[in-house]
């Protein structure tokens, strides 16, 4: 402990803990949600297949 001791000798505080660093905000909602990405995947395929019928029926 020779970092702990100099820096009690010099009158330092103890060295905080260090924090993970923070996941991004779409990580959590698809760790929260796990099939979220493959409803999303399905609804932009029926998405695809209703503008492909529209456009072949003008």
């Amino acid at each position: 402990m020779g970092e702990a001791k100099r820096r009690k000798e010099n009158g330092l505080p103890p060295k905080s803990p260090k924090k993970p660093a923070s996941k991004a905000a779409p990580n959590n909602l698809f760790i929260k949600y796990p099939r979220l990405p493959y409803l999303l995947v399905v609804l932009g395929v029926l998405y695809l297949i209703f503008d492909l019928v529209k456009y072949y029926n003008r």
